[in-house]
């Protein structure tokens, strides 16, 4: 019998008849914090070390390293979903020898996470390292990743996953413009960047809608304006124009820090470019054009972005910390809605900090994280909404992968999953415990990778986060999704993902979500079973 006979609209998107949204997931007896006060800060339970650059793992949890150092640290949210009250657990360390800062990073498809690089290795002087290692969350374990044949450095590298689920790396300074694929299963290396103008020190990547690559040179002091497009699939480097005004802080004698500021790509494709100047730029790539945007406001100095993160909301609106000068303080929030700087609330340390000591990521909850090199983790709260388009949708019952073959091969004849009534109308998935599930989601990555930095860090979360909330206690689980079919972005882009049921999760009924970039998807129910 078919249980796809049609589709119901909500909030502009279209959803299966069977899994209609539901209204009152949790019961008044689950014990539910006060709604957070929009775009306000509020601290995460002290962290036990010196929180550099997260990441957010498949399991809904955050990864932190201790900086400058090999130990890593995980954040769960407590029972409610609540990051900021959450509890920490120290990880597996990294390699001997290897405790880096300012790397190229990565979660991978598959969930494993990847690091490679390091500008400083340690707290000595700055080494460039080629150093690599790639942590496994299932074993927590760590092991190395050699570099590409005859690099000579990474460092501070940019570093993606693209579109196709590919992790691609750069050297941040070797004058070969070295940029290479990873084959996953042998762990090699293979070159690929034909054409790149300058080399990648400092620059800041951004994935477009056609799962291009675009950038502002930071190294090209011939052309201070020059901008340039990657094409994975051909390996190609591309011309994309020029900036109406300097973004990189570079002289045309080579002198300069380089440094500039994050590529955002916004919820309408158009990109925002933060410059290191106090300058910034907008890119449309349906006409590939590039215009000026406002300054950064002039708040005892210019205000600028040189070497700092920024991140989209669901709402759409940028987050963006600015500090006067290159490595000044003190650093002031605004919030880009498109046509402005709008200031809004600082953390508590930030009147003694510089754009660099910052890293920002997208939660699940929609709030965003960051740290600062310090114990004190914060939270900020977006004001609430977003636009249709932005919102996963699932588009198929959730299939039970009964077989290792067919994990392996994501074989299309699998066996659905059977479906019950939870009250003798509404469909309803079961999901049992120990087992694991293929679900099919349109904008499974959301249409941007969230937050943005550029080199020294990528926290972007372009990959679905599974969340379950149990109706009768509230109590929300985070499940573990790997396997992701692709990274792409987009209104139109879909994909699938695997996740796995733990043997001992809460039973009973609860909604299904498929999160990106904090934006969940209408919830469907299910019966844990």
């Amino acid at each position: 019998m078919s249980r796809w006979v049609g589709f119901v609209v909500l909030s502009g998107c279209a959803v299966p008849a069977g899994f209609p949204p539901v209204p009152g997931s949790a019961a008044s007896t689950a014990t539910i914090a006060a709604a957070p006060t929009p775009k306000t800060w509020r601290p995460v339970t002290t962290a036990p070390f010196a929180a550099a650059a997260p990441l957010l793992l498949t399991d809904g949890t955050v990864m932190i390293q201790n900086q400058s150092a090999s130990d890593w640290w995980q954040l769960t949210p407590n029972e409610m979903g609540d990051y900021a009250a959450g509890t920490w657990k120290q990880l597996a360390s990294m390699p001997n020898g290897y405790a880096p800062l300012y790397t190229a990073s990565a979660v991978l498809p598959d969930g494993r996470v990847i690091v490679q690089g390091g500008e400083y290795d340690g707290n000595g002087p700055g080494v460039w390292t080629t150093k690599g290692a790639l942590y496994d969350p299932i074993a927590n374990s760590w092991k190395n990743v050699p570099p590409p044949a005859g690099w000579q450095t990474i460092g501070d590298a940019s570093g993606m996953v693209t579109a196709d689920g590919r992790w691609m790396l750069t050297s941040c300074c070797d004058s070969t413009k070295a940029q290479a694929f990873l084959d996953l299963n042998t762990m090699v290396y293979t070159p690929t960047g034909m054409g790149k103008l300058d080399i990648h020190d400092e620059e800041s990547w951004v994935q477009l809608y056609d799962d291009t690559i675009l950038t502002v040179d930071c190294n090209n002091k011939n052309d201070l304006t020059a901008a340039e497009s990657f094409d994975p699939k051909t390996g190609v480097w591309s011309p994309a124009g020029h900036t109406p005004v300097q973004l990189s802080d570079l002289d045309r004698d080579g002198n300069g820090s380089h440094e500039i500021g994050p590529n955002v790509l916004r919820h309408d494709g158009t990109v925002l470019a933060l410059g290191a100047t106090g300058h910034n730029a907008t890119y449309d790539p349906a006409t590939m054009t590039w215009t000026a945007a406002p300054d950064l406001p002039n708040i005892g100095g210019q205000l600028d972005l040189a070497d700092g993160p920024a991140a989209i909301m669901p709402n759409g609106n940028v987050l963006v910390p600015a500090s006067p000068g290159v490595f000044n303080a003190p650093t002031h929030y605004f919030e880009w809605d498109g046509m402005g700087w709008t200031p809004t609330a600082d953390p508590p340390a930030a009147s003694g900090q510089t754009t660099y000591q910052l890293n920002l990521m997208v939660l699940p909850s929609g709030e965003i994280l960051m740290t600062d090199f310090s114990s004190d983790v914060e939270v900020y709260t977006p004001a609430p909404g977003h636009a249709d388009n932005t919102v996963p949708v699932i588009t198929q019952a959730p299939q039970l992968m009964a077989s290792a073959r067919e994990i392996a091969t994501s074989d299309p004849n699998m066996p659905a999953m059977s479906v019950s009534d939870a009250d003798g109308v509404t469909p309803v998935s079961n999901l049992f415990l120990g087992k694991t599930y293929k679900l099919s989601v349109l904008r499974m990555n959301g249409i941007t990778q969230g937050a943005y930095y550029g080199d020294d860090e990528q926290s972007y979360t372009n990959y679905p986060i599974i969340r379950l909330t149990y109706q009768d206690s509230g109590h929300v689980l985070y499940l573990r999704s790997h396997d992701h079919s692709n990274r792409a972005i987009g209104p139109d882009k879909r994909g699938t993902t695997l996740f796995d049921v733990p043997a001992t999760a809460e039973r009973g009924l609860a909604t299904l979500e498929s999160v990106a970039n904090g934006i969940s998807s209408p919830p469907v129910l299910v019966n844990v079973k």
